[in-house]
Order: structure tokens, then sequence, then C-alpha cells
């Protein structure tokens, strides 16, 4: 399976609880935090939902 890496590039703050809740479980945290995750259907589904407030990038 393809791995992607996650940026979080705009806050949390103001923002749903819902997708306060999205961030906290991709694990980011913080402005700027990046994690890399393997790309399942799930983590692509919870990426979509908070599209506007984190960059992808996929690893090589």
């Amino acid at each position: 399976m393809k791995k992607i890496k996650i940026t979080q590039i705009k806050s949390g703050i103001d923002r749903s609880e819902r997708q306060k809740k999205t961030l906290v479980a991709l694990g980011l945290n913080k402005l700027h935090a990046t994690r890399e995750v393997e790309a399942t259907p799930q983590i692509l589904g919870m990426v979509n939902k908070v599209s506007h407030l984190v960059k992808v990038e996929e690893v090589k």
C-alpha cells in the first residue's frame, strides 16, 4: 500500500467539532504538524473531509 504525507496548513480553531476530531484522529494537533500514513480508504476519507486544512503529498 502506498504512503502519503499529511501536513496541517490551517488552524482547526473556529471549525466544527467533527473537523477538529478528524484532525486529531489523523494525528495532527499543531499547525505545520506532519504525519506519514498508509493510504487506506478510511484515511483518504478523513483527508477528504478536512482537505481545506491539510496538504497531502505522495511518499516515494
